[in-house]
């Protein structure tokens, strides 16, 4: 086996795990400040990507132009979800908090379907279509630009939690919730705020993928699937154990279909 082979299944494994790592980064998040664990993600995942789709076909807005749109949509998505359904599960058994984001996720999917149809649909000739090479590599340009946003997405969230006042908030919400009310964080907002993160982040995730992936209303289950096992790898909570765990899996899945 040629190493120009393995070097294009490890670059296109790189970026298709920083895809990964976006969707699951945002689980993290959510786990990390709530704990609760979102069974509705992949769904989430499949609204942005179905949104994107819209927003070309009916806009005819191309998906790196709609990007901020969706993103923000599904922050607002994140935002309502939790003030109507999540706060009420807050205190409830895990069992109920589970059948709450599991339903959420069944109903969101459903609906998927009944206004959608299962029908594969695609966006085609997007802006960023096409392919670069380098050297004997060839590398599709919605995959590299997409990964490239992903990794910028990942900068600007580490300094956001990181180095702003709002970014420690959720740090301190996330650590100690009772001890962050007491000194006066607002917990509840920053509850609300860290499901618009997370579906912020599944939003810029779900337009990137828009560009070369089939969009049907069950597409979300393996990514969420594959965020699990990167959440659980990177650790729950970590955003840069999503990030290494995602990249890790990406590699996993591009080299094991090389080699095996």
């Amino acid at each position: 086996m040629s190493r120009d082979l393995i070097l294009q299944a490890v670059i296109s494994g790189l970026l298709m795990g920083l895809i990964y790592a976006l969707v699951a980064v945002g689980l993290t998040l959510i786990f990390g400040l709530m704990e609760i664990v979102n069974f509705a993600h992949g769904e989430f995942l499949m609204l942005a990507m179905f949104t994107a789709f819209w927003f070309w076909a009916l806009g005819g807005l191309d998906p790196m132009l709609s990007l901020p749109f969706v993103a923000i949509l599904l922050a607002v998505a994140g935002i309502l979800a939790h003030f109507g359904i999540i706060r009420r599960l807050l205190k409830a058994p895990m069992l109920a908090q589970v059948c709450g984001t599991f339903g959420l996720g069944v109903a969101l999917r459903a609906g998927a379907q009944f206004l959608w149809t299962p029908d594969f649909r695609t966006i085609t000739n997007p802006f960023i279509a096409g392919r670069v090479q380098i050297g004997p590599i060839f590398i599709g340009q919605p995959q590299l630009i997409s990964g490239g946003i992903c990794l910028l997405s990942f900068a600007a969230l580490w300094w956001f939690v990181t180095r702003t006042e709002t970014g420690l908030g959720l740090q301190a919400t996330a650590q100690d919730r009772q001890a962050a009310a007491v000194i006066g964080i607002p917990t509840e907002r920053m509850f609300a705020l860290g499901w618009a993160i997370g579906l912020g982040c599944v939003g810029i995730a779900g337009t990137m993928l828009s560009t070369f992936y089939y969009i049907f209303p069950e597409v979300g289950t393996n990514f969420a699937l594959l965020a699990f096992v990167a959440v659980a790898l990177g650790g729950f909570g970590s955003i840069a154990g999503s990030l290494l765990a995602g990249i890790l899996i990406g590699l996993v899945e591009s080299l094991g279909g090389l080699l095996l």
